[in-house]
């Protein structure tokens, strides 16, 4: 639901200013969905969107001690259950219950972060050829 309704809200939108100086797509060699679409969408946008979450991600786990190159490493020890002091790079011991607790909080603030490019892809998509500041926002 995060991403139909400012899809839907282009429906609303005012025209482009320079809509009716560009030529017409022709339907029979012009594809709707092409491979520079599909670059763009997936391959750019998609790989930003990613790196953004997973900078967030590990911006927080480095906050709360646990560094990048050692959670590979703790993955099995991090799972367990049975232990309560798993220790972090500042010393500090985990319990279960709150390396748990911090693995939330970082699916949250990845998904934060999906869901904040999502709006400023909507604002970078809403015109193809002119600025959104030049076009306006209503």
């Amino acid at each position: 639901m995060l991403i139909q309704m400012p899809a839907i809200s282009f429906a609303y939108e005012m025209a482009e200013a320079d809509i009716m100086e560009r030529p017409p797509r022709n339907p029979t060699k012009d594809r709707l969905v092409n491979r520079r679409l599909i670059f763009f969408s997936y391959l750019q946008v998609g790989f930003i969107q990613a790196c953004g979450g997973f900078c967030v991600y590990f911006t927080l786990m480095m906050h709360n001690g646990f560094m990048p190159d050692r959670l590979l490493q703790l993955m099995r020890d991090w799972e367990n259950k049975d232990i309560n002091d798993l220790e972090d790079s500042f010393g500090q011991e985990w319990s279960w219950d709150a390396r748990k607790a911090l693995e939330n909080s970082c699916h949250a603030a990845f998904f934060f972060s999906i869901v904040v490019s999502q709006w400023a892809d909507l604002f970078i998509s809403k015109t193809r050829k002119n600025s959104f500041i030049l076009q306006g926002i209503e």
